[in-house]
């Protein structure tokens, strides 16, 4: 598979909570020992010209921009030395949070599945080639909301590099070519509202931008 089409074919999104110290505590969450892992269904996917949606259950939507590994071949219990070779490329995404609905399953100890998964949850950029982002250990994320700043952050800050997280995720489930990993958000998450513009962007190689509505 051709990971450019890693929105059409892809089976699976792997996503790394509280992988920078700043962003745990913003949210009064410790900082983890071991990633913490979650899934978002690839029916979240949408891309520039499609609108995130606000569900009619949520009052609480969050932003959490991204840099997201998007899997170029087949990886199973790989080491970090070698994990690099398994990436095809990355994507820039939101991993957009219903709010309100996660903590209030927090609180009960349930699952956050319904908080993250909704249709339109997950916005991303168009495919980065590798050769475009040679350094990703080392690239500059920032999102603004209708012109303001509100989150400003390096790859270089994450508690779990890229390989660590590959390896660790490729220990306990396949990763297949056209799966995304999300590699966790810097601290600044903040809530959207309807009629909202989010524009978000790699420092030095792409931004994108997506209009907010609400659920007909």
């Amino acid at each position: 598979m051709d990971p450019k089409q890693f929105v059409r074919f892809g089976r699976k999104i792997v996503a790394v909570g509280r992988n920078y110290r700043a962003h745990a505590a913003e949210l009064g969450n410790p900082v983890p020992t071991e990633p913490l892992l979650f899934l978002k269904p690839s029916s979240s996917y949408i891309e520039e010209g499609q609108a995130i949606k606000i569900p009619r259950q949520c009052h609480e939507l969050h932003h959490e921009v991204e840099l997201g590994v998007v899997i170029g071949k087949q990886c199973s219990h790989i080491n970090e030395q070698s994990a690099m070779s398994y990436v095809g490329g990355y994507t820039l995404a939101l991993d957009m949070t219903a709010r309100d609905l996660q903590s209030a399953a927090k609180k009960a100890g349930h699952p956050w599945s319904v908080s993250k998964g909704y249709d339109t949850f997950c916005p991303v950029s168009r495919f980065i080639s590798c050769a475009e982002l040679p350094r990703p250990e080392d690239v500059t994320l920032w999102l603004d909301v209708n012109g303001e700043r509100r989150q400003h952050g390096s790859t270089k800050d994450m508690i779990f590099t890229i390989p660590s997280l590959l390896t660790y995720i490729s220990d306990i489930m396949t990763l297949e070519p056209g799966d995304v990993v999300l590699t966790g958000t810097p601290e600044g998450v903040s809530a959207v509202q309807e009629g909202a513009r989010i524009q978000a962007g790699l420092e030095g190689v792409l931004k994108m931008e997506f209009a907010v509505e609400k659920q007909s």
